[in-house]
């Protein structure tokens, strides 16, 4: 089969009545019947992974949305990222998703082809998000 799908079985084993959502790439994806409760929940589309496995899921810009959205309706769930052995603090899990975007942008920005005023604008806008990462209300 595949690696995530067998990592989603051992889970499954564990707590069965939790449902676990994987990063994958540029999506956050639940399989077999926790993609099925999810397209429930929200109207997702459900996809074929595999000749035998389901998935559904949204993209990662998205993350907080649905998040609140299962914290609302109390859903026992967990996110599978492989880039963290266990996340226990979704608000911190986000938070170093957004300074991970940060810090892409950031990398990605082409200093040759930038006015004073736009780096200005840009450096202003990154203060702004960063302070609402940390929730306060001056950057030292």
């Amino acid at each position: 089969m595949s690696k995530l799908y067998d990592e989603y079985r051992k889970l499954k084993i564990k707590d069965e009545n939790k449902l676990y959502i994987f990063k994958s790439g540029m999506f956050y994806i639940a399989l077999e019947e926790d993609a099925k409760t999810l397209s429930e929940m929200f109207d997702f589309k459900i996809v074929k992974l595999n000749e035998n496995v389901v998935k559904s899921g949204f993209p990662i810009s998205r993350l907080e949305y649905y998040l609140e959205l299962l914290n609302k309706r109390n859903i026992n769930f967990e996110i599978i990222d492989g880039n963290y052995s266990k996340i226990e603090n979704y608000e911190d899990y986000m938070n170093n998703c957004k300074l991970k975007k940060i810090i892409t942008d950031i990398n990605n920005l082409d200093l040759d082809n930038v006015t004073f005023k736009e780096a200005y604008n840009y450096l202003e806008k990154l203060k702004n998000e960063i302070k609402k990462i940390y929730k306060v209300e001056e950057i030292i």
